[in-house]
This record gives C-alpha cells, sequence and structure tokens, in this order.
C-alpha cells in the first residue's frame, strides 16, 4: 500500500505517467497497474482517465492529501528507529530560495558538526516551488519568504529581516549616496531576478510604488549572473543585504541601503506542518532556532563571525 501512496504523490508531482513511472524506477505499465490497484482496494477512481494525465478525481485530492500524511508518518517512524539503534543519519534535503543561500551554510555547519552521519542536498527554487515540494515530500525543508504571500500548511520558524541595497559602481552617478530611493534604482540600468521569484515580486511592486515602470536590461534566475554583471561596472542590481554583503561587495562595486521607503521582509525555515517532525528535520529545526537570535543581531553578514562566513 506504501508504494502505492508513493506512486499517487510522484503523479502529482511530475503530472505524467510515464515521467512518474521513470521517477520510482519502475516501467510505465508496472506504475499504471499500481495506481489501478489502489483505486480498486479503495473503490474509487482517483485519476481523471484520458490520453494523457488530466488531473485527480475528487475522491483522488482526498486520497492524496491522506497519501502525503501516510507516507510522511512512515518515513517518520522508519527515520526515528533508526536514530534510536545508530544515532541521527541519513539524507536532508532543503530547498532555498535564491537570497537566501548563503544562510544554508549558517545551519547545515552546525548541523554537520553535531551529526556527522547526515549528508544534505541544497536546491535553490522559487518560494512557490519551495512550499510545493515540501507539500509533495521532495524536500524536508525550506527556506523562504514568511511574510509576502500565503505559506499553507507548514510551521515556520522566523531567521531574519531581509532589507534591500543597490548594487551599483563605484563610479556610477550615485556612487557618493549615503542612501537611495526606489525612484533612484529605477534610473538606472538594472538586472533583476526572473519575474517567478518573490523577490523579483517585491522589487516590481516597490518601483510600481515610486511611479516607475521599468523593464530591466538582464534577468536571470541565478543571483551569480547578476552580481557578475554588476561587478563589469556596467550594470545594477536590487539584493537583500545580507546576500549583497557576502558576494556583491567589492572594490567596484557599492552596497547602498534603498529607503523612501525602507522595506523589509521576514526569512525563515519551514518544515511539515507535522507532529511528530522526522528526528533529521527536527535537529534543523533546533540549529534554526539557535541560529535566529544571531542573524537577528547582526546588521550585515560582515559582522558574521568567520566560522560561519560562506
Amino acid at each position: 500500500m506504501i508504494d502505492r501512496l508513493e506512486f499517487l504523490i510522484t503523479l502529482s508531482r511530475e503530472r505524467h505517467f510515464g515521467h512518474a513511472a521513470e521517477a520510482c524506477g519502475v516501467s510505465q505499465p508496472t506504475f499504471s497497474n499500481g495506481i489501478k490497484q489502489l483505486e480498486d482496494s479503495l473503490g474509487v477512481l482517483l485519476v481523471e482517465r484520458g490520453s494523457r494525465f488530466r488531473g485527480f478525481t475528487p475522491e483522488g485530492e482526498r486520497v492524496l492529501d491522506w497519501a502525503r500524511r501516510i507516507v510522511a508518518d512512515t518515513r517518520a517512524m522508519r527515520q526515528e528507529i533508526d536514530a534510536l539503534k545508530h544515532g541521527l543519519s541519513g539524507h536532508l534535503r532543503i530547498a532555498a530560495i535564491p537570497t537566501a543561500l548563503p544562510v544554508v551554510a549558517m545551519l547545515t555547519t552546525p548541523y554537520q558538526a553535531h551529526h556527522p552521519d547526515v549528508r544534505f542536498t541544497i536546491h535553490s527554487r522559487t518560494s512557490i516551488e519551495v512550499l510545493s515540494m515540501l507539500e509533495n515530500l521532495e524536500v524536508d525543508a525550506g527556506l523562504t519568504y514568511l511574510d509576502n504571500e500565503p505559506l499553507g500548511r507548514v510551521q515556520a520558524i522566523p531567521l531574519y529581516t531581509e532589507q534591500y541595497r543597490l548594487l551599483a559602481s563605484a563610479d556610477g552617478p550615485l556612487a557618493d549616496r549615503n542612501t537611495v530611493t526606489w525612484k533612484d534604482v529605477a534610473s538606472q540600468p538594472l538586472c533583476l531576478l526572473t519575474p517567478d521569484m518573490q523577490n523579483r515580486r517585491i522589487v516590481d511592486t516597490q518601483l510600481r510604488e515610486a511611479g516607475a515602470n521599468v523593464v530591466p536590461s538582464l534577468e536571470s534566475d541565478s543571483v551569480i549572473v547578476l552580481i557578475a554583471h554588476v561587478r563589469t561596472g556596467k550594470w545594477a542590481s536590487v539584493m537583500p543585504a545580507q546576500l549583497a554583503e557576502v558576494l556583491g561587495v567589492s572594490k567596484n562595486v557599492r552596497s547602498i541601503p534603498i529607503v523612501g521607503p525602507e522595506v523589509t521582509h521576514s526569512i525563515g525555515l519551514v518544515v511539515p506542518q507535522r507532529n511528530p517532525l522526522t528526528p533529521l528535520i527536527n535537529a534543523l529545526a533546533s540549529e534554526a532556532r539557535q541560529l535566529a537570535p544571531l542573524l537577528e543581531g547582526l546588521s550585515t553578514m560582515k559582522q558574521i563571525p568567520e566560522s560561519l562566513e560562506v
């Protein structure tokens, strides 16, 4: 039964029978037969039939909700028994919005020091993808915005408050300014994150409220690409203060606080709305609660102790 519920969860993620079968490591006939056996055992149709996947029936959506709970609880039970027998070990998967990636190392480094048998996979994703992956059990936790768009069914641990900086050439027209306004930002040749990123939606909102209709000269889903362009001296960008200080500042780049208004948003760790959490996730939440006071107490990432710098 658990394997068939896993099939259903994978199908909800892949939205395609062939891709879901491949993700589960089985043939498509085996996968389709597993879904059919689940339907037969429950006495309801779960999937809208057609030449391709068309979605779940209302009953299928409810079974999918239960499948996520049952599979998650089964994994938690197995993990807890393993932890009792051998100590904490296994694989922890985290999805983070690009602007929060520098903070990930501040969680994983002390975690790994306490639990050396745990390995990590870190995914860079949009805020929407972070929540979707968490819901579909593709990741164990996420780092994302907590206060700008709906989170759904998660537990949230606030970590720090995001503030915004203009990254611009040290030789540019705004180089001598201690602060800039959002209207000033609009006057620059901007390279920004792509519109599917929540950071970009925040920036767009502030620029519109400043009366500017900005079309950036370049868009990317990678902050590394943006920072590389800013460092040429020909582009400018908007970055969270923490990220700007870690990756953006160099001899030819200035990080200038944006005011008028000064915008802030809460960034934090999100984990499943489940009790009990798996031992791996529970240990991560504990690290997050210890880290939060340190992050909120720092005005910039330059003040982070060397042992935590990334």
